[in-house]
């Protein structure tokens, strides 16, 4: 049972002749928010745009948003965010002092530096103990990291694929690590022919090991998003739109809420687990999984936004639905200790402006 009630929405500006985009939050989102000394970002690649969901001295909701081509998968440890993005891995970097602010923002996130990758299809990204990112490249069926004169280098792939050739041969798309390392990933197919994945779509998810070089657990359906936090591998099973967390001494999945919308992005802050909600695309791809009974059957339609869960209880204690031009999400990572957040974008004067040195 859910624990909140909508509120009014916020309107996003959006450019002349397109449709208006609409924030509706739970009633009690905003409080969450300011409660946890909170705020969010997250990645929409269906419209090419990275959002930053804070609050304004008000208490209202501050929402900014820039436009990146097909952002995805996301990371931050609050002084840095990694992006990937269409065919450039991204990296922002926050160029306030912590006692500064920007036009009211305590956060400015300048894209500082973008490595040239291609169109690899890059999912998740994570910084690795070095600082260096680590980046599932779904393409090639691989992880990797960026190259100073090549595309990307690889740096591990799944047993079962023979040969890195880019042919998206399992979806490889899901990263958790652990103590700076990659530890799990997710794959939709255990497949090695091309495109192979699509016909593994119900039932044929899997998560690896990537320490151990093997599958913990089989039986998904479009797995994503894995995250390890208090001991537990948690995942979205995204075909079913059920989170839960992957019992590893049993190998299986263990659902604990069932969310309605196609999952994808997963953050944690204390004991809440903050989801991203998509509305399938009508196509193949997202066609005849076990979503579509699941939504039937509790009378529901998908919807697109953020859920928040409280892992004590599994209900879904806040959320913030979006409706307008924005229908998929990829990534949603939390920010904590910041209160409102902004980016700079390639195509204002503003970045021409932003001038700093380093000391």
């Amino acid at each position: 049972m859910s624990t909140d009630t909508t509120t009014d929405p916020t309107t996003a500006p959006t450019p002349a002749g397109q449709p208006q985009l609409e924030f509706m939050p739970s009633r009690q989102f905003p409080e969450w928010l300011a409660e946890n000394r909170l705020s969010l970002t997250f990645s929409t690649y269906q419209a090419g745009k990275l959002f930053f969901i804070g609050l304004q001295p008000n208490g209202r909701l501050s929402i900014f948003e820039r436009t990146f081509n097909r952002s995805m998968g996301l990371w931050s440890d609050g002084q840095t965010i990694w992006m990937t993005s269409l065919y450039q891995l991204w990296r922002f970097e926050n160029a306030l002092q912590p006692s500064e602010n920007h036009q009211g923002y305590d956060r400015l996130y300048v894209p500082q530096l973008a490595y040239t990758t291609g169109d690899i299809d890059a999912h998740d990204v994570a910084a690795g103990a070095d600082g260096r990112p680590v980046f599932v490249n779904t393409l090639f069926s691989c992880l990797a990291t960026p190259s100073e004169a090549k595309s990307f280098r690889p740096l591990w792939h799944p047993t079962f694929i023979s040969r890195l050739l880019p042919e998206d041969r399992c979806h490889l798309n899901g990263l958790a690590m652990e103590n700076g390392r990659p530890r799990y990933v997710t794959a939709v197919g255990e497949t090695d022919v091309s495109d192979g994945w699509r016909e593994k779509r119900v039932g044929g998810g899997v998560v690896i090991d990537v320490v151990e070089n093997r599958i913990v657990a089989r039986g998904l359906s479009m797995p994503h998003s894995p995250r390890l936090h208090d001991g537990k591998l948690w995942l979205l099973d995204s075909g079913t739109g059920h989170f839960g967390f992957i019992d590893l001494s049993a190998e299986r999945f263990e659902a604990v809420a069932f969310c309605p919308g196609y999952l994808r992005g997963l953050s944690f802050h204390d004991r809440f687990a903050v989801v991203g909600l998509s509305q399938p695309r009508e196509n193949k791809t997202f066609a005849g999984l076990p979503l579509d009974d699941a939504l039937a059957k509790r009378g529901a339609g998908p919807q697109c936004g953020l859920m928040v869960i409280d892992l004590k209880t599994g209900a879904a204690a806040h959320w913030l639905k979006i409706e307008g031009i924005v229908h998929e999400l990829y990534d949603v990572v939390a920010l904590p200790g910041i209160r409102r957040p902004m980016a700079l974008g390639l195509k204002t004067d503003e970045i021409r402006r932003m001038l700093t040195i380093e000391e």
